[in-house]
């Protein structure tokens, strides 16, 4: 690596931190996109990396992503999020917890952290009680904050409804066939919320025993990872790990819309007018997966309770429909339609 503003995700982030404990063999990432509206929210994932590059590139990404999806949720916080490299073997030390804590507590409140991919709730409040710039700590009477994952299930929930609506012109799920990539906090909870409006669905996951568990569950049918993405469906809804939409997957998808919760869709920005040119209508991931940050950014600012978070979730259909609107009017991908209305709200 020639240095972090070589590399193609950097987009003007305002800050980039590097951190390395070894006391604790914590190595870090903290990304700052935008400040623009507040502290940079967005949570931290542990995760085993290729190499250092993947990891910075994954934070330089998922920062910006957050920029955008906390300001197209309407929240007072800018966008950033920390990821902490894990060795092959995955484990995770109390050590490691507090020496990442630490290094969030040094930028004196510009990144509020929350759970991601490979951190727990329990990290959540190991976190806190080194550093205070922690959101998703267990709710307390009726008010918001606690594992994300269900909120963003919610959010995705009514995108996918809106995406059926729109593109199928589905007046409820009943019969819709949603094929789902990932069945963790997100995916799972999305799974359950459409087997209940009776949608027929098919899963998979890398851990094909959490796919089957879920599968057996809800009836639903179950097929290999490698194949989830060709699987005909009327709607995929990826809510795994990013970049999964490329130009061969893209030109192999046989749905009629993408909406789904994972995090950084397309592999490139320009992917997504290689979707739009298949026909597929595609809900920006940001837009779609904002529940969890709306929980958790509700708790951290004080605004509001349970009651405020599901009325600030409910408006998500509305936003997809301004971006899937735009986007009919302009001939611009849904995509580039949502980065440029994100952008504005940032002052860029």
């Amino acid at each position: 690596m020639g240095s972090v503003w070589d590399l193609p995700d950097f987009d003007d982030h305002e800050d980039v931190h590097l951190f390395r404990d070894p006391a604790s063999g914590l190595t870090a990432v903290i990304a700052i996109h935008s400040t623009h509206l507040g502290p940079a929210g967005g949570g931290v994932r542990f995760w085993h990396y290729a190499n250092n590059d993947a990891a910075i590139t994954d934070a330089l990404r998922l920062s910006r992503g957050m920029s955008y999806k906390n300001a197209m949720a309407g929240l007072a916080m800018g966008g950033g999020k920390g990821v902490m490299l894990a060795g092959p073997d995955r484990v995770k030390s109390p050590a490691l917890i507090a020496a990442f804590a630490r290094s969030i507590d040094r930028l004196g409140g510009r990144y509020v952290t929350a759970q991601d991919v490979g951190m727990s709730a329990q990290d959540m409040i190991d976190l806190h009680a080194v550093t205070p710039y922690v959101s998703g700590l267990p709710p307390k009477h009726g008010g918001a904050g606690g594992d994300p994952g269900p909120s963003t299930a919610q959010g995705v929930f009514l995108g996918v409804e809106a995406a059926a609506q729109r593109a199928l012109g589905a007046s409820d799920m009943k019969g819709v066939r949603v094929a789902i990539q990932g069945v963790g906090s997100v995916g799972g909870g999305l799974a359950r919320h459409l087997a209940k409006a009776g949608a027929i669905l098919t899963l998979s996951d890398v851990d094909e025993s959490k796919a089957k568990q879920l599968g057996e569950e809800l009836g639903a049918a179950i097929v290999d990872a490698a194949a989830i993405m060709t699987t005909e469906a009327d709607i995929f809804s990826p809510c795994a790990l990013g970049a999964i939409l490329d130009e061969t997957s893209i030109a192999a998808l046989r749905v009629k819309a993408v909406a789904g919760g994972a995090n950084n869709q397309l592999a490139r920005p320009e992917h997504g007018r290689a979707v739009q040119e298949r026909g597929i209508l595609y809900a920006p991931d940001y837009v779609i997966n904002a529940g969890g940050i709306i929980n958790v950014a509700t708790e951290y600012l004080g605004d509001g309770g349970t009651a405020e978070v599901d009325a600030k979730i409910a408006g998500i259909p509305q936003r997809l429909s301004a971006i899937w609107d735009e986007s009919e009017r302009s001939g611009q991908p849904s995509s580039d339609v949502a980065d440029r209305m994100a952008r504005s709200l940032i002052g860029r």
